[in-house]
């Protein structure tokens, strides 16, 4: 058996390999070049046409492009009504984006458990949660496996609630034939470079309620009522501010960016979807590790490829095995902390040791690359990364 890198041997690979990367191509340029010598860089008709493809490839009636994932889930906890009064239900597995959103509002998050196969909010856990004070519940598409979201669905229509769906990590995924962005009252993405498609940094949220479009459209804009376009349109200089706003506004260049590569998620999904079948049947005998499951009715779109580790069957615990994986310049990566252990949601009293299913997978998770320009080695060295070192720390 070959030394491990980390004790002296050889990697498998000389170069780091990232667990994702942007894929930008020439005509992804062209695109950007074309606005850059327009008369808009920002507030111009290159948002609006990037806004009504996307909303016709998730098959939702309105898109709102914002700045950032994280931006997107604060535009949607404002569009939601979100207050200091109000409990929103938020799983703890997640990235802190997805529950700050709601502190950003000033409300209380209530972190509920995940289910244990694909670490997406448990249903019943979130009924247990819901209060005369629940406003909303924010459900995550772990790893683009998209939730549960007709049982969500009706369990908000029974306590009157919003359902915001995460889906920073589910563009192109489908769940019972019907494409994610399309299901909640409102569904955030990002446009960050791991992500399916990037305009560098950049998020949008999709919804089928014309109010809460409008809404989104004046949140991201200071809270000004009209646009820089409709203004210049109608030749008037009038506006008003009639909510406290921000300003996420995403500019025409990146909205062209982001309109050339929408062109290509079909293909990009197919290929991420290639390279985890690859992953799943690589490891489907390693009793030393789970592959990630799929649902019935689903389709991943696969933002990240993760294992779990089962600790009973090996030497060593995650970090030893993510820092020998790291030695062999495969760029694993662990998500996530649980968003309650952070110290910020510690000060506010969330005490560890009540989600015992989110705390137990953590100790076990490592993110494997998974991003469409990866190539065939590309894939052959992360299994043969993951079977050195797996074979070497076996009990």
């Amino acid at each position: 058996m070959p030394d491990l890198a980390i004790h002296g041997g050889v990697p498998v690979r000389d170069r780091m390999l990232p667990y994702g990367r942007q894929w930008v191509d020439e005509d992804d340029i062209r695109a950007v070049v074309e606005v850059l010598r327009s008369d808009w860089l920002t507030t111009g008709p290159a948002v609006a046409t990037f806004e009504e493809a996307f909303a016709a490839q998730v098959g939702a009636k309105y898109a709102v492009a914002v700045s950032s994932g994280t931006a997107a889930l604060h535009a949607a906890a404002f569009a939601a009504g979100i207050g200091p009064d109000d409990e929103v239900i938020v799983p703890a597995m997640t990235f802190a984006a997805s529950a700050n959103c709601v502190r950003y509002q000033g409300g209380t998050v209530v972190f509920v458990d995940v289910r244990p196969d694909t670490l997406n909010l448990d249903v019943a856990h979130a009924e247990s949660a819901v209060t005369p004070r629940t406003r909303a519940i924010v459900t995550v598409d772990y790893t683009g496996q998209p939730s549960d979201l007709d049982e969500l669905r009706a369990l908000a229509d029974r306590h009157h609630l919003i359902l915001i769906e995460d889906g920073c990590h589910a563009l192109g995924a489908t769940y019972r034939g019907r494409p994610v962005g399309s299901l909640a009252d409102l569904t955030a993405f990002s446009l960050h470079p791991v992500k399916h498609i990037t305009t560098g940094e950049g998020g949008l949220i999709t919804t089928n309620d014309r109010g809460m479009a409008t809404r989104l459209r004046q949140f991201r804009n200071h809270g000004i009522t009209t646009a820089p376009a409709q203004r210049e349109a109608a030749g008037s200089w009038f506006y008003e501010m009639t909510e406290l706003g921000y300003n996420y506004r995403l500019t025409d260049f990146q909205c062209a960016l982001g309109h050339a590569q929408l062109q290509k998620l079909p293909a990009w999904v197919a290929r991420r979807r290639e390279i985890a079948a690859r992953y799943s049947a690589a490891f489907a005998g390693m009793r030393e590790l789970e592959t990630p499951p799929v649902l019935p009715g689903r389709e991943s779109s696969w933002h990240l490829y993760v294992i779990r580790l089962n600790l009973e069957c090996l030497r060593v615990g995650r970090t030893e095995v993510f820092r020998a994986l790291r030695a062999e310049n495969i760029g694993v990566n662990v998500h996530y902390i649980p968003v309650p252990w952070h110290p910020y949601y510690q000060r506010l009293t969330y005490k560890r040791g009540q989600w015992p299913v989110s705390e137990g997978a953590y100790e076990r998770l490592i993110s494997l690359p998974v991003f469409p320009a990866m190539g065939e080695q590309d894939i052959d060295d992360v299994i043969s990364a993951c079977t050195k070192v797996i074979r070497a720390y076996r009990k």
